[in-house]
């Protein structure tokens, strides 16, 4: 289903432009870090039971009304709506993303890549770049698909095995996740997005997260727990009354609560204390 052409607009507009810009790497920079400050990261629905489309379509009315986004594929499906239809040559591929290097040579996909072409700049005069609002915690900009380190906004980060669409990435060592294997693999999105959103065993389904990654750092909520990381210091603060929670969601994360009752709500915050209380009552492991 093809996205609606006012539903593109609500979301250019959300991003500061009242018409289409150029496509311009500018541009793309500048709808990257625009939609991270205006979208945050989160598996809201799928913690309430209810994963919503992936779909780009179905995202952007989602955004047009005013509603949340989601993880990984429904964040990079959206994006990559627009720049195609501003003109951008934009691609897909398939990502791994990871945390235990055990892990890293699976081949499972958990996470849309978007690969934007023929954007020369002078340090990367192939024009290959890697837009992602969808890793949560990672970088700011979009990165250059060129070998080596790369710091950015206070951060470090690197690219490894750079080859024909195709790359590894290792995330700062501070992140929630080690790295992402980017492959030219078949992508299932649905099929994936099924598994991750409704699976017992899933990561998605075991708590609540929300990530904001914002100019001077990222602001995120992992169950009960508020964790404010910036280039040179990190704070952590225990949520410890349904207010305090959904406030932090609000007004630190800035996630929407559209379509969201406050009995279900408080449902989750039930549920999010319990799993904080007893995993405290653990050590903290």
């Amino acid at each position: 289903m093809p996205a609606r052409g006012d539903d593109l607009a609500s979301y250019l507009r959300l991003l500061g432009y009242d018409a289409p810009p150029p496509p311009t790497l500018d541009t793309l920079t500048a709808l990257h870090r625009a939609h991270l400050d205006a979208l945050p990261y989160d598996n809201l629905d799928i913690m309430l039971g209810r994963p919503p489309e992936t779909e780009p379509a179905a995202v952007l009315a989602r955004i047009a009304r005013g509603g949340r986004v989601g993880y990984c594929f429904h964040h990079n499906g959206a994006l990559g709506a627009l720049p195609t239809a501003l003109g951008f040559v934009v691609e897909t591929r398939h990502g791994h993303v990871y945390t235990d290097p055990a892990h890293r040579e699976d081949t499972s996909l958990n996470h849309l890549v978007l690969l934007v072409r023929d954007q020369p700049s002078a340090d990367n005069p192939r024009g290959d770049w890697w837009p992602d609002v969808g890793l949560g915690d990672a970088f700011r900009d979009p990165v250059a698909v060129v070998a080596g380190e790369l710091r950015q906004h206070g951060f470090d980060y690197a690219l490894t095995e750079v080859g024909a669409g195709a790359w590894s990435f290792v995330h700062d060592p501070r992140g929630t996740f080690t790295g992402v294997e980017v492959r030219d693999l078949p992508l299932d999105v649905a099929g994936a997005h099924h598994e991750l959103s409704t699976a017992q065993s899933s990561p998605f389904t075991a708590k609540l997260v929300v990530q904001r990654r914002q100019a001077e750092g990222v602001d995120t909520i992992r169950g009960a727990v508020l964790t404010r990381l910036r280039p040179t210091e990190e704070s952590r603060t225990d949520l410890t009354t349904y207010d305090e929670w959904r406030d932090a969601l609000i007004d630190v994360t800035r996630l929407s609560l559209e379509a969201v009752s406050d009995d279900d709500l408080r449902a989750l915050w039930t549920r999010v204390e319990l799993a904080h209380s007893a995993w405290d009552a653990a050590g903290r492991p």
